[in-house]
């Protein structure tokens, strides 16, 4: 049964040990944006929080079944339907994912994520100085 308290369920490579979370696909991670907003939900409030173009109701469907089955989202049985909750927190998911994608595009290195973005302008000298102030001034 599902209450207000989520577990956050990890997979573990006991070879490395390590947590595994697989990356989602973007109609999954759009579901799953839909799942943090709502916190417990059905398809169809899920549905409703969604940007244009929705998807059909039966593709959200399809894919809710799936993060389900890849452990990403709980469910409890209420009547004839299903409702839902995430079991993975967002910002696990961010960090887990941020994590491999640095690890992946930029040799494990945020400097060389940072020199990426400073090269391509996509960061401005301002937003540099204020990443500095936030590594130098840590909020606790």
């Amino acid at each position: 049964m599902l209450n207000n308290l989520f577990i956050y369920e990890q997979f573990v490579d006991l070879r490395n040990n390590r947590t595994i979370m697989e990356k989602l696909s973007k109609q999954e991670e759009e579901a799953m944006l839909a799942v943090w907003q709502c916190g417990i939900g059905f398809i169809k409030d899920f549905l409703d929080v969604l940007e244009e173009p929705k998807p059909p109701y039966t593709t959200l469907a399809s894919t809710i079944k799936n993060l389900e089955r890849k452990g990403f989202i709980k469910s409890e049985k209420m009547g004839n339907s299903f409702r839902y909750a995430p079991a993975i927190l967002e910002e696990d998911y961010k960090k887990k994912f941020m994590n491999g994608f640095v690890s992946d595009y930029f040799e494990n290195s945020y400097k060389n994520l940072v020199t990426f973005f400073a090269n391509e302008k996509k960061i401005s000298a301002n937003e540099l100085k204020e990443i500095i102030k936030l590594i130098e001034n840590p909020k606790s």
